[in-house]
């Protein structure tokens, strides 16, 4: 190894120096700024006020961006200030969050990178539990996955909003790598666990390198590598987060058939904010079943399509109540306190049997 001579330390020492100055002046400014988060704190908790708002969020983390001159990279100072936000929640009062666990989803990976490592996150065995959880007020937020740009629409997602009256309050875009995980070499693999999701997004490789290996579905990829980590013979398809709490070694990373693979999340809460506002990118969400006559569907698009309203996503669900009766979900670029959109949701609403907005939300431009 080449040892620096003197010279390299003669220069480098001033250098080291002004950061350590410049590091103690930057712990001395974080802590001024978390004196005035504990202050807003103590009025958020006199009055009605919700400790994570989206619109607030996302002005803060664009702040950010603007006052950034480099040469750090803007997605550096977000990361530096999504952590920073994760301990001023803990501050004005610990955000709980729930997610499809068991620690290492997906799920949970989008919480982590989200809202930081200073909220507290509570697993959940399934994604209605999550619902459910919201509902009775025992976690702040919920993270479920929504869509995947391979497989489409999560089925359990969209059919526990239409069991559980909660809103849509921001979305999370997050790349997703599939990793081959186990405790036993590849050549002694037998079984594979994870999603039946995941299972597709990897069908492609798995048919090359696994064909023999028995498949087995289970509820989440984290389960799979709790599995995984004490059953011989067993590996798991799920995420690198999971590799590390089950303490499994990565056979095989990123296999997923598709290498710009994304699962887009909404974070759900019992009730939007009534102080939320639009922010200039923003989606709503809507959810509705439509008369049953020709051309009903096209009718209630086409009233956003009058409207200039730009649809980003559409998917389907039985109803469960009547045969071949099913719920459309729709988001849309627009915030629902916009006249346009306001009047648009009441234009649609004529076509339709019933319409409920899931809420307007912050358009999430990073995958994170």
């Amino acid at each position: 190894m080449t040892q620096p001579n003197d010279h390299d330390t003669q220069q480098l020492a001033p250098l080291r120096a002004k950061i350590d100055q410049l590091d103690r002046q930057i712990v001395e400014l974080l802590n001024e700024r978390a004196k005035v988060v504990v202050e807003i704190g103590h009025i958020k908790r006199k009055g009605v006020t919700p400790i994570y708002v989206a619109d607030r969020e996302h002005q803060v983390l664009s702040q950010i961006r603007s006052y950034n001159k480099g040469p750090l990279p803007d997605s550096c100072l977000t990361a530096i200030w999504r952590e920073l936000m994760s301990g001023s929640f803990a501050l004005e009062r610990n955000l709980r969050i729930g997610f499809l666990g068991p620690q290492g989803s997906f799920s949970h990976m989008a919480g982590r990178r989200k809202f930081g490592a200073s909220v507290q996150y509570v697993e959940m065995e399934d994604i209605a539990s999550v619902f459910q959880q919201i509902i009775r007020g025992e976690v702040d937020l919920g993270l479920v996955p929504i869509e995947n740009s391979g497989i489409g629409g999560i089925g359990e997602t969209l059919d526990s909003f239409l069991e559980y009256p909660v809103q849509v309050c921001s979305e999370v875009l997050l790349n997703i790598h599939h990793h081959l995980l186990a405790r036993c070499p590849a050549d002694q693999v037998k079984k594979i666990y994870s999603k039946p999701e995941v299972f597709k997004q990897c069908r492609k490789w798995l048919a090359s390198s696994f064909r023999d290996a028995q498949r087995i579905e289970v509820g989440s990829s984290s389960k799979a590598a709790e599995i995984a980590a004490s059953e011989p013979g067993a590996a798991a398809i799920a995420s690198w987060l999971a590799a590390e709490h089950y303490q499994l070694n990565t056979l095989q990373a990123n296999i997923e058939d598709n290498p710009n693979n994304i699962t887009r999340f909404f974070v759900i809460c019992k009730e939007a904010p009534a102080t939320s506002r639009p922010t200039g990118d923003d989606k709503t969400a809507i959810m509705f079943t439509t008369m049953h006559k020709a051309g009903a569907l096209a009718e209630v698009i086409d009233v956003f399509r009058a409207m200039g309203l730009n649809l980003t996503h559409i998917d389907k669900r039985p109803s469960k109540q009547v045969n071949w009766e099913y719920y459309f979900f729709i988001d849309f670029m627009g915030h629902q306190k916009e006249d346009h959109v306001a009047k648009a949701i009441e234009a649609a609403r004529k076509h339709c049997l019933q319409l409920t907005v899931l809420g307007s939300f912050p358009c999430a431009r990073e995958v994170l």
